[in-house]
């Protein structure tokens, strides 16, 4: 009996790390196409792929030792860090939106900075210092964990549904993004609540974590539908579908399935 109660805390963190490092590793890829393509401008810019980077190995120290030290210094600063950048990077992003003529209309929330990188950073710190911090009060670590990536969830859905709109949702498989991880997110939604972890939930999320695999490799096909293909990958690359978008989901149900662990943990 001891050793399943140490087995399932374990899982529950290891599931909570490689979510965080999933999201973690989004918002690097994500950030340095990104702001390579805005050429840096700001020396900002390189905060968000410092931080991702840092919070990486930490996400991988955790998974290889899940009761490691959790009250380590670096890795509070780093998952502090990562969510400051964050936020910072929303104040940014929202105010460039602003300036431009139009301000925050279709135009330019569909050509402008996206917020939802900058909050994907916070979410992905934020995940990291709940599974170092699992070993609490684990009713209220579950509960609270999987109400954030409900949230989380939901955006990422909204953020795919603004740019697959823009893309006239041409493929009919642009609609799954948009239609199945916000019934995922409903429904780890509702067991956070309830604090119970129902197979059907869990259910969800994997297919919502497939969804993430699958949307790369649409991605990376309507790359090479660009004119020169992979061939010309240097401009394609930037001006084609973001190829580490998707990822976002796949972390976050990871990450969803974690909390569904300690929920169902702090049950048993």
């Amino acid at each position: 009996m001891a050793s399943a109660t140490i087995r399932g805390p374990d899982s529950a963190i290891r599931l909570l790390s490689a979510g965080a490092g999933l999201v973690h590793s989004a918002v690097l890829a994500d950030s340095g196409v990104e702001h390579y393509r805005g050429s840096f401008r700001n020396p900002a810019m390189l905060l968000p792929l410092a931080t991702s980077t840092v919070n990486i190995a930490i996400d991988c120290t955790r998974l290889v030792d899940a009761r490691g030290a959790s009250d380590s210094g670096f890795r509070l600063a780093g998952q502090g860090g990562a969510m400051a950048v964050g936020l910072i990077g929303m104040g940014f992003h929202l105010f460039n939106i602003g300036k431009r003529p139009g301000g925050f209309g279709w135009g330019n929330l569909f050509h402008a900075a996206p917020i939802g990188a900058p909050a994907a950073l916070v979410l992905a710190g934020a995940l990291g210092a709940a599974a170092d911090r699992a070993h609490g009060p684990i009713i209220f670590n579950g509960r609270a964990v999987g109400a954030l990536c409900a949230a989380g969830i939901m955006g990422t859905a909204a953020e795919a549904a603004l740019l697959h709109f823009r893309g006239a949702f041409q493929n009919p498989a642009m609609w799954l993004p948009v239609a199945v991880p916000p019934i995922a997110a409903a429904s780890l939604a509702i067991d956070a609540v309830a604090g119970r972890a129902r197979p059907t939930t869990a259910a969800l999320l994997i297919v919502t974590a497939a969804l993430g695999f699958a949307g790369a490799a649409f991605h990376a096909y309507g790359v090479s539908r660009r004119m020169g293909g992979w061939r010309n990958w240097r401009q394609n690359i930037l001006a084609g579908p973001p190829l580490p978008a998707p990822a976002a989901f796949t972390g976050l149900a990871v990450a969803g399935l974690g909390a569904l662990r300690l929920i169902g943990g702090a049950r048993g």
